[in-house]
């Protein structure tokens, strides 16, 4: 189930995308959400749950090396993790780009399986919906042909099941579950900060914002 559940997250996104065809600011503000929801999941559940009867200066290692292994992502994806394609043409998607982009994908759903990290599992559902939006107006903008465009999201939703599925049944990454996870932590901790705080421009107030990441944080409290 939940191998189906992250590929439909990208149908969600990409569906959103060429049907409601939805504006910067709509796109911004589920960036806001899901920044906020991703954080508030990694610090209430995440966190606790990989420091509970391990050592914390090893737990610890992983999370740092995490967050480093995201910014050399970040080098290569240009920012799309976090809702931002800087790229200097926009006729087709770099390969480096979209290379990082699912190498990304796939190391999140490795920790995730039908019995356990359920709320890890949701919070990269809703991380990956605004996240294929942007990647989906992109392509739109790019006015590449509708079958490469499909197939680019095609391979997109099928690399956080293909993790998942791997890191159910490979003996190597069972083993070393918990610092998967704690990688992964590293990882959506640069990702939900950096949505957070790049989400108001020229450091400006935006109340509709602001209301978004509360909502975020709400949410996953509550759940």
């Amino acid at each position: 189930m939940s191998l189906l559940i992250l590929f439909l997250s990208v149908v969600v996104g990409a569906t959103i995308v060429f049907v409601a065809k939805p504006t910067k600011l709509v796109t911004q503000l589920l960036l806001s959400f899901s920044g906020a929801y991703l954080l508030a999941i990694t610090v209430t559940h995440l966190l606790p749950e990989v420091f509970q009867d391990n050592e914390s200066s090893k737990i610890g290692i992983f999370i740092i090396l995490g967050l480093l292994i995201q910014l050399i992502m970040d080098y290569f994806s240009k920012g799309v993790e976090h809702g931002h394609i800087h790229t200097h043409s926009k006729k087709e998607l770099p390969t480096v780009l979209f290379v990082s982009l699912c190498l990304h994908a796939f190391m999140e759903g490795v920790p995730i399986n039908d019995h356990e990290h359920q709320e890890l599992l949701w919070a990269i559902v809703v991380h990956k919906i605004p996240i294929t939006i942007v990647l989906g107006s992109f392509l739109l903008q790019a006015k590449m042909h509708l079958s490469k465009n499909l197939l680019i999201l095609f391979a997109f939703a099928m690399m956080s099941p293909l993790g998942s599925y791997f890191g159910t049944n490979i003996p190597f990454l069972l083993t070393y579950k918990t610092e998967i996870t704690a990688i992964t932590i590293g990882i959506f901790l640069h990702i939900s900060t950096t949505i957070i705080f790049e989400s108001s421009e020229n450091h400006k107030f935006n109340i509709a914002k602001f209301i978004a990441i509360l909502v975020g944080f709400g949410l996953a409290i509550i759940v």
